[in-house]
């Protein structure tokens, strides 16, 4: 009988329905028999967490990570995960290994989401369950670029396939970070914050471009506000999605930074739902940094030839912020290839 990939979800009424999938797992675990479960990562190396060849889909991701250096806000940027599949030059996956996993600024907080969940203690025990199907082989790595060695505990639970089909996309993920420009200083803040137009989209923050035929499934999203202001709100800014040669107006338009993370009232409280929350809500007057996601699972964005996912940093880009983000996708290969930035423009 040929395994492929098959027609079965993840909801609890698909659970009875029998498959014959062979399931395979990964793991730090001593092979010596001993507790050192873990791998030591020297600076500058890596750690390959799963090589494998043929057919199969990668179903869940643990890891947690520790070391004597101990700056870990540094060390979640320093780390950075890779994927490659089917035997690709280009990783699809080279994402900063904490902003992967939800929560950006080298920050780890408890939350739950669908695909992506930080767990006790302290949100340090990362979990992924997007899943990476693969036709000819699959490898994932974690590099360390911190400067002393890091103990990498992990899990990859995966299954064997014989096949994988034509219609089935490979999973992506890339980073992005860019210090944004708005208007001068001077204005009242009330314009500053509501004031000017925006009728190109020109200038927004790019969450991800591609092209190729696949669906956008959602994002995370970082700020962290550069003004010091009595009202320091940094968003308003509306998301834009342009779909295949778009151009103005864009197919996907929305109304406001909150409302695309479907929160609402310029968010202060810490919140976690399956397909959007806010794990970091920046503290007293948004001084502190901000993390949102929003995941399109029941509402993936399909693309037939490209895709541009942006939003505004403040209404009519105003405002100038840090803003960094993850964004996540999958496509039929070949993609566009990317690449991750240096340490020095990923530290927090």
């Amino acid at each position: 009988m040929t395994v492929d990939y098959g027609p079965h979800g993840s909801s609890l009424r698909d659970l009875p329905r029998l498959r014959r999938t062979r399931r395979r797992r990964e793991s730090s675990w001593d092979r010596s028999g001993g507790n050192d479960d873990r791998a030591h990562v020297a600076p500058g190396d890596s750690v390959t967490l799963l090589d494998v060849a043929g057919a199969g889909v990668v179903t869940h991701l643990w890891i947690t990570v520790a070391g004597p250096w101990r700056r870990r806000a540094e060390l979640l940027r320093r780390l950075s995960l890779r994927m490659w599949w089917d035997g690709e030059e280009d990783p699809s996956v080279a994402v900063p290994l904490g902003d992967f996993f939800g929560v950006g600024h080298g920050r780890t907080t408890n939350f739950v989401s669908a695909p992506l969940q930080m767990s006790p203690q302290d949100g340090r025990a990362m979990n992924c369950w997007f899943a990476m199907p693969f036709a000819a082989g699959a490898r994932i790595e974690v590099l360390n670029e911190a400067p002393g060695e890091v103990w990498l505990y992990f899990y990859v639970d995966h299954e064997e396939l014989d096949t994988v089909g034509d219609d089935v996309g490979r999973f992506h993920a890339q980073w992005r970070r860019e210090r944004t420009r708005g208007v001068r200083p001077g204005l009242l803040n009330s314009r500053y914050q509501f004031g000017g137009t925006n009728l190109t989209g020109d200038d927004n923050y790019t969450i991800l471009e591609a092209q190729g035929h696949g669906h956008y499934v959602g994002c995370v999203l970082n700020v962290r506000p550069r003004r010091r202001r009595r009202w320091n709100w940094y968003g308003e800014g509306d998301d834009m999605i342009f779909i295949d040669g778009d151009r103005w107006p864009p197919t996907l338009h929305g109304t406001g930074t909150e409302d695309y993370v479907n929160t609402a009232w310029c968010p202060t409280q810490p919140y976690s739902a399956p397909y959007h929350g806010v794990t970091l809500a920046g503290g007293r007057n948004w001084r502190g940094p901000v993390s949102l996601y929003r995941f399109h699972v029941e509402d993936p964005v399909v693309f037939e030839r490209d895709i541009r996912v942006t939003i505004e940093h403040g209404h009519a880009n105003r405002r100038s912020d840090d803003w960094s983000s993850v964004a996540y996708w999958y496509q039929a290969e070949p993609h566009v290839p990317f690449g991750l930035a240096p340490v020095a423009e990923r530290r927090p």
